[in-house]
């Protein structure tokens, strides 16, 4: 008998799906949103209405049934695991995995207990978020945080707060946002010493995150490190007997 193909779905060989806010900064290598950052393919769908400003200053109120749809959209269309291109998502994890039925990672504030078990006694995880005002003791339960995690964020900078949430403009200057986010890592230190690595809430950050490291010397985890660790275990690899 021969090799059967099966089918059931619309599209193949992709079967991460990203829900992306709707926003028209440029999204760099490196940024969630642009598709080269992936060494795998991944399907988007961008979530209309759902800007930023509303999803991180007004906590997303409103939005649940639109992110339901689009998840449900991205399933349907042969996604098997889901992830958003925002970590105040955090706040509808429960929701879209119990909606959709399959793996959701929403936020990569979810990687801060495992980065946690993971560190010498007396040292403990920093979380950088873009926005350190609106990021609620909900949000960090919903993603599993201790509510005690010190995190800093990038409103006093000069670039990309501005841009990418309050979109100011829409071109970005990609040295003053890597300037801001480095502020916001010494400080973050500078409060903290005890600190042995840091998490990156905003899932833009990224391409500053080797900077960051070789910064402050510590490890930085980001939205890319968890979702290469999500679609690892979708499509484990392959070995040779």
């Amino acid at each position: 008998m021969g090799t059967i193909a099966r089918g059931g779905k619309a599209i193949y060989g992709a079967p991460l799906g990203i829900l992306m806010l709707e926003a028209r900064f440029p999204r760099i290598p490196g940024d969630m949103g642009n598709a080269e950052t992936w060494p795998f393919p991944v399907l988007y769908r961008v979530v209309r209405g759902a800007s930023p400003e509303k999803v991180v200053l007004d906590g997303a109120a409103g939005l649940l049934p639109d992110f339901l749809d689009a998840a449900a959209e991205l399933v349907r269309d042969g996604a098997e695991a889901i992830t958003t291109n925002c970590g105040f998502l955090s706040l509808f994890q429960a929701e879209i995995a119990a909606h959709v039925g399959v793996p959701v990672a929403t936020s990569s504030l979810m990687q801060v207990p495992w980065v946690q078990a993971m560190l010498p006694p007396g040292k403990r995880v920093g979380v950088i978020t873009v926005s350190a005002q609106s990021l609620t003791p909900r949000h960090l339960a919903a993603a599993g945080v201790p509510p005690d995690t010190p995190f800093v964020g990038t409103e006093d900078g000069r670039e990309f707060f501005r841009v990418l949430i309050l979109a100011e403009k829409q071109d970005l200057d990609i040295d003053l946002a890597c300037q801001d986010i480095l502020q916001a890592g010494r400080r973050l230190i500078l409060r903290h010493p005890d600190i042995g690595a840091i998490v990156l809430e905003c899932t833009n950050m990224p391409p500053y995150a080797r900077t960051l490291q070789a910064e402050l010397g510590l490890p930085v985890f980001d939205i890319y490190s968890l979702v290469t660790w999500l679609r690892a275990g979708i499509r484990p690899r392959g070995f040779a007997a």
